[in-house]
């Protein structure tokens, strides 16, 4: 099959990188407080919280709340082959909803599966796989959480009915009051 120049997709980044973390309220302490990453957006689909911490503009990584998932034990860089997996998809940033659909059409045109546009309120995203089984999504930001000024007030983006503790100091102080130690073993 023939692509033409017009039918590429406008890549802008990363949109998010979602890993999985068994405790969300440390999680927002150390991201936020300690790193200084901006909390961008929350949300929750039934038990599962979601929430993106801004890395740069348009570029976020996030997590899901899997409150049974086991830690990594061992550094970044030491092989462990008991090492616990936590990566849970790849979302690939794009400009807008025609550049979504447009990939869309692409993925399909090429043979692979690929959902229908998802809402999340603050993004919209399409997912699909690739040869390798890799989950992966396409994302754009309809209410761009990264270029917007830190309002926690604002429902569109934290839209998470029951926030860890940490979320609800910057919601009610806007500052975070402790966080988690780490060590390197």
């Amino acid at each position: 099959m023939t692509t033409h120049a017009d039918d590429q997709p406008r890549w802008r980044g990363v949109n998010h990188l979602a890993l999985v973390t068994p405790d969300m309220d440390a999680t927002v302490r150390f991201y936020h407080e300690v790193l200084g990453m901006r909390l961008v957006a929350t949300t929750k689909a039934g038990p599962m919280r979601h929430y993106f911490f801004e890395m740069g503009p348009g570029n976020t990584v996030a997590f899901f709340e899997v409150t049974d998932a086991h830690a990594f034990a061992a550094p970044a860089g030491i092989p462990d082959t008991d090492r616990k997996a936590q990566f849970d998809h790849l979302s690939f940033n794009l400009p807008d909803e025609e550049a979504l659909l447009t990939l869309s059409r692409r993925l399909k045109d090429h043979g692979s599966e690929v959902t229908d546009i998802v809402d999340h309120g603050f993004i919209r995203s399409i997912y699909f796989t690739d040869p390798h089984g890799i989950a992966l999504e396409a994302s754009f930001w309809v209410v761009d959480a990264t270029g917007r000024d830190a309002d926690y007030g604002d429902t569109r983006v934290f839209g998470d009915p029951d926030p860890v503790p940490a979320v609800r100091e910057l919601l009610d102080g806007g500052a975070i009051t402790s966080v988690p130690h780490t060590t390197l073993s």
